[in-house]
């Protein structure tokens, strides 16, 4: 009797093992991190490949070339040049935090082709009041 609860829990074991690794090989892929400006800047062998870079866009930094979007992303005292080919969202702006994917040059300049601009979890309402629902 011992030895068949043995092989039961022996069993139970494996199946969570296996459970807990096929969760967490699933979950590595969706969960992202990114790095500051300053992390980046301070750990080369990062920089070689590569990563999110999330931070400030630093008021008047952003001006667009044709396709070339180029902007400084800031946190704290350091900044990085980002940039981006293509158009970035809508809702990007100066003065907004802002997640970038791409690699870092060996010319400092970090060269994306993602931008995702952050928001804040905090929703209020407008300030403005609402105007008179006319009920004709």
């Amino acid at each position: 009797m011992m030895r068949r609860r043995a092989g039961r829990v022996a069993l139970l074991a494996v199946l969570l093992a296996t459970g807990g690794l096929l969760v967490t090989s699933a979950l590595r892929d969706t969960v992202t991190y990114y790095r500051t400006p300053g992390e980046l800047l301070a750990d080369p062998d990062v920089a070689r490949h590569r990563v999110r870079l999330g931070g400030d866009v630093v008021p008047g930094s952003l001006r667009h070339d044709g396709e070339l979007v180029v902007f400084r992303l800031a946190e704290g005292s350091h900044e990085i040049t980002v940039e981006q080919r293509g158009a970035p969202p809508e809702t990007f702006r100066e003065g907004t935090e802002a997640i970038v994917e791409g690699t870092l040059s060996t010319d400092g300049v970090f060269r994306s082709d993602q931008v995702v601009v952050r928001h804040g979890n905090e929703y209020r309402p407008s300030s403005a009041p609402a105007a008179p629902v006319d009920a004709r």
